[in-house]
């Protein structure tokens, strides 16, 4: 299954918890992207201490991965939202190391789904750091998925899981407890499609890919 997503918009457009703390010279780098896909570098927001905005991988690598560029190394870029604090691989980054990724819009099989007023939205997701033997570092990260709504069940049975404005902090500030866990499952539950559109696209870079 393919993944594909995009980030159109101009920095200036940005969400403003996303420029809080950023990597040094992104403002002066950042370029929007038409097209987003897996094993790509992506703007993550994270929370470890403190909320800030970090470069990852798109593609979950775990902290045992012996080479995470292997060719035969497990790197998913989407995980169930139903089945997340189950999996062995997730446990610990749903726990504590979830994160948002910005997207304006996002592809499925010849449609690019996007809010109607074209603002950024975050995309719900995990992340990871794997360490070397050496004590090098890398990131990644995967987005979450739920059951889809009347606007994407047609296309697929599968969607990726929206955190709604106002709900950034307390989505990727690390929980205490299993209550605090449950808190958040209404959020995995879907979106309502209300304010959203899908529209056909001519891409064939594009047109025949599956986000989720």
């Amino acid at each position: 299954m393919c993944g594909r997503y995009e980030l159109k918009n101009k920095f200036e457009e940005l969400p403003l918890l996303l420029k809080k703390d950023l990597p040094r010279g992104f403002a002066q780098k950042y370029v929007g992207q038409k097209l987003i896909r897996p094993t790509d570098p992506v703007i993550v927001l994270k929370n470890e201490g403190k909320i800030s905005t970090s470069i990852m991988l798109w593609g979950f690598i775990s902290e045992w991965s012996k080479d995470p560029f292997a060719r035969e190394s497990l790197r998913p870029f989407n995980a169930r939202a139903e089945t997340i604090g189950e999996k062995k691989l997730f446990q610990g980054s749903w726990r504590h190391k979830r994160c948002l990724m910005p997207a304006s819009g996002f592809f499925e099989k010849g449609f690019r789904i996007s809010r109607k007023d074209e603002k950024p939205f975050w995309l719900g997701g995990v992340w990871n750091r794997w360490m070397s033997t050496e004590g090098s570092e890398l990131d990644s990260c995967c987005v979450l998925t739920t059951e889809p709504n009347d606007l994407l069940k047609p296309l697929h049975n599968r969607m990726p899981v929206i955190i709604p404005n106002g709900f950034e902090e307390e989505w990727i500030a690390s929980v205490k407890d299993q209550s605090e866990l449950k808190a958040l499952e209404p959020i995995l539950n879907g979106w309502c499609p209300d304010e959203w559109k899908k529209e056909k696209i001519n891409s064939p870079s594009i047109s025949q890919m599956s986000l989720f």
